[in-house]
């Protein structure tokens, strides 16, 4: 296999995620502080930031032929392994997983876009809006109720629910101010969330096969990623 060049730097193959790289999850989640960080920090750049960066450097080719309108590049598009914690209850420094997300060029946080990480235990791929904000929520559910026909042909479609089964997230009791509470829709209008995806053992990361199988998961997402980034003005 040859390496990847992007931006001007390069990357090596990817030939699966190593499985040292998950042991330094696992010893990171047991030693979650900063003194231990600092003296494995090079090992952290080693065995889960390249290998990732160049997950995603995999990745970008074929996506680009999927959906050429989402930004994949290892530079902009893995997270830090570094926590925010300002308002979290959780006081832990890092994340003990490696993720990535792929967004419409721009518009990193207002947009539909996809989603994968790898930790011990398992890899979850998927993609939608995650939490969006009070105007976002409003779009999207202005949409499935406007454009009904064009959502349910997504969320209904063969492909849709042998992959995903439905969406995922936390839903309304009731059906949201604004809409009638019989509405036809009503149940699509509760979710506060509009994302889906699936999970996969562990032993999926450690091959290259899994750009495959990520890059197929996503075509058969991209429907609702556009959907919902019509309904954004995406």
């Amino acid at each position: 296999m040859k390496t990847i060049l992007l931006d001007d730097e390069v990357f090596p193959p990817f030939e699966g995620f190593p499985r040292e790289g998950l042991k330094f999850l696992r010893q990171l989640k047991r030693n979650n502080n900063r003194e231990w960080f600092s003296k494995h920090k090079s090992e952290y750049e080693d065995l889960v930031k390249l290998p990732m960066q160049s997950f995603i450097a995999a990745l970008k080719v074929p996506m680009s032929k999927v959906a050429p309108e989402l930004d994949v590049n290892p530079k902009r598009s893995m997270f830090r392994i570094y926590r925010d914690v300002r308002f979290s209850k959780n006081k832990q420094p890092y994340k003990t997983h490696a993720a990535a997300i792929f967004h419409v060029r721009g518009h990193w946080q207002d947009s539909a876009g996809f989603y994968v990480h790898i930790e011990p235990g398992g890899v979850y791929a998927g993609g939608g809006v995650y939490m969006p904000d009070s105007d976002q929520l409003k779009k999207i559910r202005r949409a499935i109720a406007g454009n009904s026909r064009d959502f349910l042909a997504v969320v209904g479609s063969e492909t849709f629910a042998k992959q995903f089964r439905s969406l995922e997230g936390e839903k309304l009791q009731r059906v949201p101010l604004g809409f009638p509470s019989d509405h036809m829709m009503g149940e699509w209008l509760k979710h506060k969330s509009f994302y889906a995806g699936v999970e996969w053992k562990e032993e999926t990361c450690h091959s290259p096969k899994i750009v495959d199988t990520t890059v197929s998961l996503y075509r058969d997402l991209l429907p609702l990623i556009r959907f919902l980034n019509e309904a954004l003005g995406k």
